[in-house]
């Protein structure tokens, strides 16, 4: 080797394979990925095991796949979700090479939105010796007829099969027959076992119309195979009854007694149930669950709208196991309950969105009590929760600053720059935060300085009391408030600026954890804060949707700091333009989501700049954006290979 003077220069010996997997543990994810693209030693140092948990390769069937399944063969383990499969020579081939290429390597198998053969099905899965989870939903093409696995031989197979399997899921088939062979060959004793076997989900279709007294679907034959019934499901629960700890029944009518008859089967101890938009659900069937199921950790019973706080109250009482609560738009429920199901120590996750008549009251109440006794949240959505104000988010802010990680205050109208500072000041690590649609936050709330906000608001009211206008009448007494699109954010001065310059802690910047920020229609949001706080290296998804006063300088300070983004919203941002694409788009490589619907600043040019720059985007939205041609869209669809959803039209 020479350098540029001719002379001979000792060549730098190449780094072990092991020294490059222990510099790439330091990188983040994204960054990792990055570094794959180097060679093709740094490629395979990124594919080793330790970086590779839990992780699922989806594609769709093509003839491209194949290729990508001999290359999975390398792995020593791996997981799929494979789309799009039909009954033609081509998926046929495909599902050959996962059994030849994959077969003692296959631990999860999923085929959403297929519509394979029985045949197929069958010749695929005595090669998968190592699957422990199955994911049929959504093949009506198997159970239309009634007849999957109706043949004896057939069931033995599979049951023999069946035996490694864990999870089998039919989430979304619309018809599932009694006759399915889902009793995997498991002893008692291996529930003893230090590492047991993953949960069973079963999904029942939307489709089904449960009747508690005759015990089958309403319409259909008595005992049919060819639709489940109540009578096949409690079948069914009583044969899996050793290893079966989830149970989904979304959507359905499933009456009060049917879900205390399921409840009560005897041997059977749930640890995960759904039952979103169960409307035919009372207080009355939510006690009974919880006396029969005590060993509960996720419920979500979200949707019901019949249920009102005596359902709370039992979960609190009865569920001392509880980690996961969602109780999203049953809109009967008040505060009341509230209090004792945060003192549950256990629960670590609470979805209270669209609840109407929470407010947050209650919820300070049960965050005061003792520590050893308080629930140690992770995740809170409070979204749409109009009447949770400042007081609540300034308290129940201090009280979780240790353990939140989401928090979603979406549509919290009345909360104010005090509740923006809150957050900054005590929830240090959170990773998504998500505020769209509150109004009344402005710049000085994300810089940190919403006292000056407040001493100002005071020193306008003062104490002269409500002003009158000069008309009465039919006009009333008080000045008519002034709508969202007549009022314009505050100006941020100078002295604002050197505040936040001096305190930063008491910002945004202080969430440097950030990974998902979604500020959008927050009309009082300008590029002053845009530009100085929206500054975090792990951020994967950012919305500004409808923040008319941010333009160009926003953008671009945005990709210049959160070199990560994959996903950003900039929708009716007419500030926005072909300028600050030129100078974003060079730092935006990562990119995947782009929306830009309404822009009317945006032309053809940002088109071929995000070609140029933004290579692995899969959705791009350039709707309603009229300086933009229809030419120039085919054009750059054509271009872009890994374009799955674009969005134009004039």
């Amino acid at each position: 080797m020479e350098d540029w003077d001719g002379e001979s220069l000792v060549e730098a010996p190449e780094l072990p394979l092991e020294v490059v997997v222990y510099i790439l543990s330091f990188l983040r994810s994204s960054d990792r990925k990055e570094a794959s693209l180097v060679c093709r030693k740094w490629y395979n140092a990124s594919q080793d095991l330790q970086f590779q948990r839990n992780v699922t390769f989806s594609f769709p069937a093509s003839a491209s796949s194949l290729e990508l399944i001999r290359g999975l063969g390398r792995r020593s383990r791996c997981r799929l979700s494979i789309s799009q499969l039909d009954g033609f020579s081509m998926s046929r081939r495909l599902l050959q090479e996962v059994g030849a290429c994959l077969g003692p390597k296959l631990e999860s198998l999923a085929l959403p939105g297929s519509s394979i053969t029985e045949a197929s099905l069958l010749a695929l899965l005595p090669c998968l010796t190592s699957l422990r989870r199955l994911d049929l939903g959504g093949l009506d093409s198997l159970f239309m007829s009634g007849a999957f696995l109706s043949r004896e031989e057939h069931r033995r197979q599979v049951l023999w099969i069946a035996r490694p399997v864990g999870p089998v899921r039919f989430g979304g088939a619309g018809f599932v027959g009694s006759s399915l062979p889902l009793r995997p060959h498991v002893q008692p004793s291996h529930r003893l076992h230090a590492a047991p076997p993953p949960p069973f989900v079963s999904r029942v279709p939307h489709r089904l119309r449960v009747d508690p007294y005759r015990g089958c679907p309403v319409g259909a034959v008595e005992d049919s195979s060819a639709l489940l019934s109540l009578r096949n499901l409690r079948r069914l629960l009583t044969e899996l009854k050793l290893t079966l700890v989830a149970l989904d029944l979304s959507r359905t009518s499933i009456s009060p007694e049917s879900l205390r008859s399921i409840a009560q089967v005897q041997g059977l101890v749930l640890e995960e149930l759904c039952l979103h938009g169960c409307k035919e659900l009372t207080d009355y069937s939510v006690e009974a669950l919880v006396k029969h199921q005590p060993a509960l950790q996720r419920l979500d019973i979200s949707a019901c709208t019949e249920l009102t706080n005596r359902s709370v109250e039992a979960a609190a009482h009865g569920l001392r196991r509880l980690t996961h609560l969602s109780l999203s738009g049953d809109w009967r429920i008040t505060e009341k309950g509230v209090a004792e199901l945060l003192s549950v120590r256990t629960l670590k996750s609470l979805n209270l969105s669209e609840c109407l008549h929470i407010s947050g009251t209650e919820m300070i109440k049960g965050l005061n009590c003792s520590g050893a006794a308080r629930a140690q949240l992770e995740s809170l959505n409070l979204k749409s929760c109009i009447y949770v104000r400042d007081f609540a988010v300034l308290s129940f802010t201090r009280h979780l600053g240790e353990t939140l990680r989401e928090l979603d205050l979406t549509s919290c109208a009345n909360l104010t720059d005090l509740s923006a500072c809150s957050i900054a000041a005590h929830l240090r690590k959170l990773v998504v935060l998500r505020l769209a649609r509150c109004k009344e936050i402005t710049d000085c709330g994300l810089l940190g300085v919403a006292e000056a906000t407040r001493n100002n608001a005071e020193q306008e009211m003062g104490d002269e009391g409500p002003r009158f206008t000069g008309t009465f009448g039919i006009m009333g007494f008080f000045k008519p408030p002034r709508l969202p699109f007549e009022e314009r954010p505050k100006v941020v001065t100078q002295n604002d600026l050197d505040q936040f310059r001096n305190h930063p802690g008491a910002s945004f910047l202080a969430l440097s954890r950030l990974e998902e920020l979604d500020l959008s229609a927050c009309p009082k949001l300008t590029d002053s804060s845009i530009t100085q706080v929206v500054r975090y290296p792990d951020l994967r998804s950012l919305s500004l949707t409808a923040l008319t006063e941010i333009t160009d300088a926003s953008l671009v300070s945005v990709a210049r700091h959160c070199r990560s983004l994959t996903s950003l919203a900039l929708s009716y941002c007419p500030g926005v333009s072909d300028r600050g694409v030129a100078q974003a788009a060079p730092h935006l490589h990562r990119l995947q989501h782009l929306y830009l619907s309404c822009c009317d600043n945006v032309t053809d040019r940002s088109l071929f700049l995000l070609l140029q720059h933004c290579g692995r985007l899969r959705t791009l939205d350039v709707s309603r954006c009229r300086s933009i041609a229809s030419t120039t869209v085919d054009f750059l669809q054509s271009q872009l290979p890994f374009l799955e959803s674009l969005h134009y039209s004039v």
